[in-house]
């Protein structure tokens, strides 16, 4: 069963973490807050904030801390309820949620990296700062998906079946968005444009539910 008291403590905890975190961003950041939940509907957040980016932006870490928390959550619920009924330990969310961050951390520093290779550093932040506003906002929507699944109904396969491919929608809105965006960049450069999407966005993700599924 997964409604153990531990499960749900440890779930309760993490999930107030998201969102405190949300909290402090909206309370910090209330204008800039208003502006990004719009973002799925109009480009007004993503044309004023991406003008001035910062090497640290709290607003960005504070949403994408709650990013982080509730991907693990709903990939660990979706991993026991289609995969694999594994134990959960005090010890196995902590780690799973570093590991993730590291990853994802790690997979934009070396983006930089190559952008900064092949003298394309302007397009390559801005084209980050937009997948990182949609992955912030994607988290956000996260916390009451997880929630239902924690506290409501207990998870099977046909609710996962349901719930999958209208967070994969939001998915596909948030990639044509960025398709549109830069549409007279990536035409000319088709060929480097599904290399990139190899190597830097589908390989990584390869090999992470490789190393999860392994240890």
């Amino acid at each position: 069963m997964l409604r153990e008291v531990t499960y749900n403590e440890m779930f309760t905890i993490l999930i107030m973490v998201g969102l405190i975190s949300i909290t402090i961003a909206k309370v910090a950041f209330t204008n800039r807050f208003n502006d990004f939940a719009g973002i799925l509907t109009h480009s007004k957040y993503l044309n004023i904030y991406s003008r001035d980016q910062k090497t640290l932006d709290w607003f960005d870490s504070l949403l994408f801390l709650n990013f982080i928390i509730s991907t693990a959550i709903f990939i660990f619920i979706c991993y026991k309820s289609l995969v694999d009924d594994i134990k959960i330990g005090p010890d196995i969310m902590p780690r799973f949620i570093l590991g993730i961050g590291v990853f994802l951390i790690i997979k934009a520093l070396f983006e930089r990296l190559v952008a900064n290779l092949f003298n394309i550093d302007d397009v390559i932040d801005n084209y980050i700062f937009q997948k990182t506003s949609y992955k912030n906002f994607y988290g956000i929507l996260l916390i009451p998906v997880n929630a239902f699944l924690i506290y409501g109904l207990t998870p099977s396969k046909t609710i996962l079946y349901i719930i999958l491919p209208l967070l994969f929608t939001v998915l596909i809105i948030s990639l044509g968005t960025s398709l549109k965006r830069y549409q007279k960049l990536i035409k000319p450069n088709l060929f480097y444009f599904i290399l990139y999407l190899c190597t830097l966005e589908i390989a990584p993700y390869v090999f992470l539910y490789k190393f999860v599924t392994l240890y």
